[in-house]
């Protein structure tokens, strides 16, 4: 693995390890010793392997398992739009690295090829004192998909003897995260990142479910998120701001209740 051109003329660094139990939680080991980035960490194999709200990422070689620390930002409450910002990179990447195929952003943190799961990001935030970290985590079915899902999952291999390989998708992920970065500004360019977001959403404007925390589950049109990265959906009651939750697709969409 290595960085991109572009990354590593920014100053970026890079720990490429065989193994770990999760690139997040080393990347949050790090930062306890006074790491601040930006550090990319990445590993062939994770035994721990993670998503969003502790599931479990099943990480077999072949596929792609970052982290990157960053801390060049002035507020906390600015971190969670680094989820939308590495979603645009992530389009970036794919577009330039694997060319066919349908890609999607799916709201908050999904990646999606022909609408079946491709990967997610994982942010996490660690207080480092006066300064904030975050910890972007993005996770990519490169070589393999996972199986027995309730939802539909495909890696970038089921393109064919041209698929890309996980090295060449990270460092143009390096590079396109970096220009990405750019144009958020520290908080500045978010509505720019936002707009762009929007271009590659999944069902936007379309008749969505939503899982909320516990087992309610609402349907709407989703209108577009907010400046705050809200989804805004349009529900038979009136508008609804939704701050967190799962947009289902496959069956478990198809099986959802209301």
């Amino acid at each position: 693995m290595q960085l991109g051109l572009i990354a590593r003329a920014q100053g970026a660094r890079l720990l490429s390890l065989a193994e770990t139990d999760s690139t997040n939680d080393e990347a949050r080991r790090l930062i306890e010793t006074g790491e601040r980035g930006p550090l990319w960490i990445v590993a062939a194999r994770q035994t721990k392997g993670r998503g969003r709200l502790g599931r479990e990422w099943i990480s077999p070689e072949g596929n792609l398992y970052a982290s990157f620390v960053f801390s060049d930002f002035p507020e906390t409450r600015l971190a969670p739009q680094l989820g939308f910002v590495t979603g645009v990179a992530a389009m970036r990447a794919l577009g330039a690295s694997a060319g066919q195929g349908s890609f999607k952003l799916k709201w908050p943190n999904d990646m999606l090829f022909d609408s079946a799961k491709l990967g997610g990001i994982l942010l996490e935030g660690v207080s480092g004192g006066a300064t904030p970290v975050a910890i972007i985590g993005i996770g990519m079915n490169i070589a393999h998909a996972p199986e027995d899902l309730p939802y539909p999952a495909r890696a970038l291999s089921d393109l064919g003897a041209g698929a890309p390989t996980a090295a060449s998708v990270f460092a143009r992920l390096t590079d396109s995260l970096c220009a990405a970065l750019d144009v958020w500004r520290r908080g500045e360019g978010f509505d720019a990142i936002r707009e762009e977001w929007l271009r590659s959403a999944h069902g936007l404007g379309e008749r969505i479910r939503v899982a909320l925390a516990g087992s309610e589950t609402i349907e709407g049109v989703f209108e577009t998120i907010d400046a705050t990265g809200r989804l805004m959906l349009l529900t038979d009651q009136g508008r609804r701001a939704i701050d967190a939750g799962d947009v289902l697709v496959g069956p478990r969409a198809a099986g959802a209740g209301a």
